[in-house]
C-alpha cells in the first residue's frame, strides 16, 4: 500500500522530485523534548560506527530503536532484532512515533527507528532505502540539530539531481513514486543549530520493515 492520497494527511510545505518536505515542523520545545526521549535510547543501545560491506567504516554513527535495527557490516547491509552488543533495541520513543502519526495518517507503525548522529565532517554518500520488505511503505525522516544539505536524485543511479537544505525540526516523506530515490547528505553546516550541546546533527528515519 502506499500513504499517496491518503484522506486527512497534512499538505506538505514543498515537494522535490515526489519527496514531500514539511519544515519547521516541530518548534523548538518539541525538538528539545524528543532530544530528551532520543537519550534513553542512546543509553539502552549506544552508538556505534558501523562499516560498509567493503570493510570502510561510515562517517556517521547509528543505534536504533523498535522491533529491528539497521546494521551494516562485511555480511552487508541488513536488519538485525539485536544491538551489535547482544542487547534488545529499545522501544521507539513516544514524540517520534507522533511525528509519523500525524503526517503519514497511517494505522501501521514503524518497526524500526534508524538514528544517525552526524558530526562536522560526517556525510552519507547517495543511496535508495531498499532493505524492507515492502516498498509500499513511506520512509519518514526527522532532522534535528546542524542543518544538512540533502540531495535528491532518481530511481536509478546517475543523472541530474537536486539539493535542499534540512534545519532543525524538519520532516521528509518519501513514498509512493519517490520512495526508492536515491538520495544523501553532502554536508552538515556545523554551528548552525544550537539544540545539540555538543553541535552535529541527528537524522531519525522511520520505517516499516516487514
Amino acid at each position: 500500500m502506499s500513504e499517496t492520497g491518503q484522506s486527512g494527511r497534512p499538505a506538505p510545505g514543498l515537494v522535490v522530485r515526489g519527496v514531500e518536505l514539511y519544515p519547521g515542523w516541530l518548534d523548538p520545545p518539541a525538538q528539545q523534548a524528543m532530544v530528551e526521549a532520543l537519550r534513553a535510547v542512546v543509553a539502552a543501545a549506544p552508538l556505534f560506527q558501523p562499516e560498509t560491506r567493503f570493510g570502510r567504516k561510515m562517517s556517521v554513527r547509528m543505534t536504533s530503536a523498535g522491533r529491528f535495527g539497521w546494521v551494516s557490516d562485511r555480511r552487508g547491509y541488513r536488519y538485525a532484532p539485536m544491538h551489535p552488543s547482544g542487547g534488545a533495541w529499545p522501544p521507539i520513543p513516544a514524540p517520534v512515533l507522533a511525528v509519523w502519526d500525524a503526517i503519514t495518517g497511517l494505522d501501521r507503525r514503524p518497526d524500526c527507528c534508524l538514528l544517525n548522529y552526524y558530526a562536522e565532517g560526517a556525510r552519507m554518500g547517495m543511496h535508495q532505502d531498499r532493505d524492507e520488505a515492502d516498498f509500499g511503505w513511506p520512509v519518514l525522516s526527522i532532522s534535528l540539530g546542524d542543518q544538512a544539505l540533502f540531495r535528491i536524485g532518481n530511481l536509478d543511479r546517475g543523472g541530474s539531481t537536486e539539493s535542499l537544505w534540512l534545519s532543525s525540526g524538519d520532516v521528509l516523506v518519501m513514498g509512493g513514486e519517490a520512495r526508492l530515490v536515491h538520495h544523501g547528505i553532502d554536508r552538515v553546516r556545523a554551528g548552525s543549530s544550537t539544540l545539540l550541546p555538543g553541535g552535529g546533527r541527528i537524522n531519525l528515519t522511520l520505517r516499516v520493515v516487514d
